[in-house]
């Protein structure tokens, strides 16, 4: 008999543990479904030949946390037991491991579904920042901070610093940061996203926001709140140095930017890259998205409505992974050059 109760590990430092657990012993768990189970899907499930994935339930109720349709799918072809990957935590955290296990496999939420579930985890986990909760419900970030801004929960005891997807902790408040890391970008134009973001106290996405946000001509900080911009009284002495730094930053780093196809033709004459499979790859991929803006106006013109919301999400998410290729680039050069 297996043992299912022992004494609690944090996740991190155990492998998956599957074992076959007999059907009856298990439990329906919270679904992020608003509607429950689909029955076709269910049916659908039943008819494929061989075994499914294992299914996720909570060690110490049994519960499931994700898997229900595998299970009912096990159950009407008959099988006495089913593969379990048992998780330990709290019922928060499985809700949260519910929500990301349906957003990246399996049959999609609906749009309505992963609101609910991104309001949910705002409330149980306020530290998270937008980006994480979005990427774990399968939002935008922007929808998720606007469901932050209208919860009335999150109104009252909003904790001081949010924890990132890459699960470092930051500040809520980077007012100063933003306006520092302007005024770096304004002396240095040649300096990378990651030392701005380094010397300015900001994460290296804050400081690639900061840049985007001068290259387009606008402030640093959003004018939006007593953080972005001082009070009324200070618009005089340093409201004035923050726009001329931002003007002069903008038009140094739209100087600055690089011809998408002029990089690519030299990128291709690089005989470092084209005699390697994965750097014929990396031409490709970047040849793919070396489009100018009329190009991604026209693609955006060619999306359905109704194929809208699935598009944002993936156009967020690919922009999200470049960002993150772009920083390990930056510090793979950085700890090359011993920096």
């Amino acid at each position: 008999m297996v043992d299912l109760i022992r004494p609690a590990v944090p996740v991190g430092m155990r492998e998956p543990e599957v074992v076959a657990v007999p059907i009856a012993s298990l439990l329906p768990g919270e679904s992020p479904r608003l509607a429950g189970q689909d029955v076709d899907h269910v049916a659908l499930l039943a008819e494929l030949d061989g075994p499914l994935p294992p299914i996720l339930v909570d060690r110490r109720s049994m519960r499931v946390i994700d898997g229900m349709h595998r299970l009912m799918a096990a159950f009407v072809k008959g099988q006495e037991t089913i593969d379990v990957e048992l998780f330990d935590g709290t019922a928060e955290e499985a809700f949260l491991r519910a929500v990301e296990a349906n957003v990246t496999h399996g049959l999609p939420l609906s749009q309505e579904d992963r609101r609910a579930a991104a309001t949910r985890i705002i409330a149980s986990h306020p530290q998270m920042s937008d980006r994480a909760i979005a990427r774990a419900s399968g939002l935008g970030a922007k929808a998720v901070a606007a469901l932050r801004r209208s919860s009335t929960d999150a109104a009252s005891g909003q904790p001081e610093a949010r924890v990132g997807r890459d699960g470092k902790v930051r500040p809520l408040s980077g007012a100063e940061g933003r306006r520092r890391a302007a005024e770096l970008f304004a002396e240095y134009p040649e300096a990378s996203v990651r030392e701005v973001a380094r010397r300015a106290g900001i994460s290296p996405a804050t400081a690639s926001d900061v840049r985007k946000r001068l290259m387009a001509g606008e402030p640093p900080v959003t004018e939006r709140g007593p953080h972005a911009s001082g009070s009324d009284g200070d618009h005089g002495s340093s409201a004035a140095p923050v726009r001329l730094a931002t003007q002069r930053a903008a038009r140094q780093a739209r100087m600055a930017q690089p011809d998408p196809v002029a990089v690519i033709e030299k990128l291709l004459r690089d005989p470092s890259l084209r005699h390697k499979e994965e750097g014929r790859h990396l031409l490709r991929v970047l040849q793919q998205n070396a489009i100018g803006n009329e190009g991604w106006s026209r693609l955006a013109a060619a999306v359905p409505s109704h194929c809208g919301d699935l598009v944002v999400a993936l156009a967020r998410q690919y922009a999200e992974t470049w960002m993150e290729f772009a920083q390990q680039l930056e510090s793979n050069w950085v700890t090359a050059s011993g920096a």
